[in-house]
């Protein structure tokens, strides 16, 4: 156990991880050269095709050093906010991690966060500035920025280009030199493993990722999760190089993983403690796991041919056995047709379940605002929970409406600062903090989550050129004054368009709702009225003209009470149609609904 060492590269989004993990995959001679390929354990088209990780990827590499044989465990996570739960699932199976710092943009929203979190957890940190080969790099005010914001000195900083390789044998080196060996205090002749991830093949069942804290793991082994009480039996054992390799069995210190058989993937859970039966006593103490991800935000998936429905079920219930943040449920849309609710963990998972949904099931998806939850305290002193404005209960039922606060950290530079602290004096924002690190400026606010979603990221990166980065974290729910504002079209109620507002600005969004809709909506043989209201005070209203067909236009002359028969029998045919006709509303206007400031 001591020759083995388990890490993590962590870094803002774009950094380079997958880069370095690939020059240490090639000088370990993980992988032979000629099946090199770049971002080797990004292994879904989606994060080749945007080069970006979405999946954590472990992978067990030797290297010998001073006549020393080593087994470095690595696993190479995710850069981007939404999938920040995949970082703490990688830090809870290591002793180090190696911070990848862009010499090009320097430090980034998601770089402290993730160096918090690594800090939080006890782990030994070895930061790298990257990319110090290209022209525009600015070396000397990234390790200005470590050694000011993150407490490093000089000494403990490596330079190296993910690319070239240049400084990556360095690295390792430290790696092995100052990450420390798995603990061996206090360990317990009895199994248990740490449950860091899983996923679901369809011939082997679920495959937990563990990492192997006590005891050891073998083939055939009854296994227990402790969670939920779920039994089996070792079905394979092995570890990732980078793909699954059947070794027969784990031991302590050793990151793997072991296929269960089981055809639940639901019984896996992230965090849980597995153990092997064989040595189990009867009492047996779980390792400290962390929270279940819980989704926090929502939208509605409705297949455009309504005849796709069960496709869709079919589409979502397998992403879901490899993601387990995602979530869904039935809905149905007087509008939108049968649909289902599902709950991500943020804009980009939404983006990328849907793409997938799109491209691995040959769907054409709808997708209506997206939401967060909401809680409900009624004037019966229950609470409720709800993630869609169609679910928010009468008014007179509503004691208090409470929305989830997140704590924003921007990170931006300092010839942007006034136009980002403007634009977020447009989204409800409180700032907390303010502080110059060089060229850059780290601004703190408080804001409600469900403004995040709102277009706050693309107005962000307007306002910024691009330059601005984010990371948030929910810190818990406040009491606000918020409406429903509901869109009628021919005074019918079309649900996919209604939203929960902040009740000052009702009126203002009403106006943009409308005004964009009325651009959208094709006209009719009849006159269409939209309007936005809350209850059944009308805030704003347009009014689609009707097409004029010249019904008079066949008489050449004759008596004025010929033509307006023809007139008044026009007139009794358009309140006909306006009375049973129904409206198409074009996919634009629901695209238009994501587009509202």
């Amino acid at each position: 156990m001591k020759n083995i060492r388990n890490f993590a590269i962590i870094a803002h989004v774009d950094h380079g991880k997958s880069t370095l993990a690939d020059r240490m995959l090639e000088i370990t001679k993980t992988v032979e050269h000629r099946l090199m390929q770049n971002q080797l354990l990004d292994s879904n088209p989606i994060e080749r095709e945007r080069g970006i990780t979405i999946k954590l990827a472990p992978v067990r590499m030797l290297y010998t050093l001073n006549a020393i044989r080593y087994t470095l465990n690595l696993i190479d996570t995710p850069g981007h906010v939404d999938f920040s739960y995949e970082v703490n699932r990688s830090l809870a199976a290591c002793e180090g991690a190696i911070l990848v710092v862009d010499a090009t943009q320097g430090v980034q929203a998601q770089t402290l966060s993730h160096f918090n979190q690594a800090k939080k957890l006890g782990l030994v940190i070895i930061p790298a500035i990257n990319k110090i080969d290209i022209n525009i790099a600015e070396v000397e005010n990234t390790k200005k920025q470590l050694i000011d914001l993150l407490g490093f000195s000089e000494s403990d900083l490596h330079y190296i280009s993910a690319k070239t390789g240049t400084g990556v044998p360095e690295l390792l080196e430290a790696v092995i030199q100052k990450i420390p060996s798995p603990n061996t205090e206090n360990r317990t002749l009895n199994t248990r493993a740490l449950i860091f991830n899983s996923n679901f093949d369809p011939h082997l069942g679920a495959i937990a990722w563990v990492r192997i804290i006590d005891g050891q793991i073998k083939v055939r082994d009854r296994i227990k999760l402790l969670a939920t009480n779920a039994e089996t039996v070792a079905v394979e054992v092995g570890v990732f190089i980078p793909g699954r390799h059947d070794t027969g069995i784990l031991e302590a210190g050793e990151v793997g993983y072991v296929v269960t058989g089981l055809k639940d993937l639901s019984l896996l859970t992230v965090g849980d403690t597995l153990t092997a039966m064989n040595y189990e006593p009867k009492t047996m103490n779980p390792l400290p796991g962390y929270k279940p991800i819980k989704p926090v935000v929502f939208v509605g998936l409705y297949p455009v041919d309504g005849s796709q429905i069960n496709t869709l079920r079919e589409g979502l219930e397998k992403l879901k056995l490899s993601d387990s943040a995602l979530t869904f449920v039935p809905e149905f849309s007087p509008a939108l047709g049968n649909g289902f609710r599902v709950g991500l963990l943020g804009l980009l998972h939404a983006d990328i379940v849907q793409e997938r949904l799109e491209r691995e099931f040959d769907l054409n998806l709808i997708a209506s605002a997206p939401s967060v939850s909401y809680e409900i305290f009624t004037m019966n002193h229950e609470l409720i929970t709800i993630n869609s404005a169609a679910a928010l209960p009468d008014p007179s039922l509503i004691n208090q409406i409470r929305e989830p606060i997140i704590k924003l950290s921007i990170f931006v530079p300092e010839e942007y600062v006034g136009a980002v602290m403007q634009l977020c004096q447009n989204y409800r924002s409180e700032m907390l903090d303010m502080v110059y690190l060089n060229k850059l400026v780290n601004l703190t606010y408080k804001m409600p989550f469900s403004e995040l979603v709102r277009q706050f990221f693309d107005n962000l990166k307007s306002a910024s050129s691009g330059y601005a980065t984010l990371d948030y974290e929910i810190i818990g729910f406040e009491t606000s004054d918020l409406v429903r504002l509901d869109v009628l079209i021919a005074n019918d109620r079309v649900d996919a368009f209604s939203q929960i507002v902040p009740r000052e600005r009702a009126v203002y969004i009403a106006r943009d709702l409308v005004e964009r809709l009325e651009k959208i909506i094709p006209r009719q043989q009849y006159e269409i009225i939209i309007q936005a209201a809350i209850g059944s005070k009308i805030l704003a209203r347009a009014d689609i003209k009707p097409f004029r067909k010249d019904v008079i236009a066949k008489l050449s002359g004759g008596d004025q009470t010929r033509k307006d028969k023809l007139l008044k029998k026009q007139k009794k045919g358009k309140a006909r149609m306006k009375r049973v006709g129904r409206i198409d509303i074009p996919q634009e206007a629901f695209l238009s609904i994501l587009k509202i400031n």
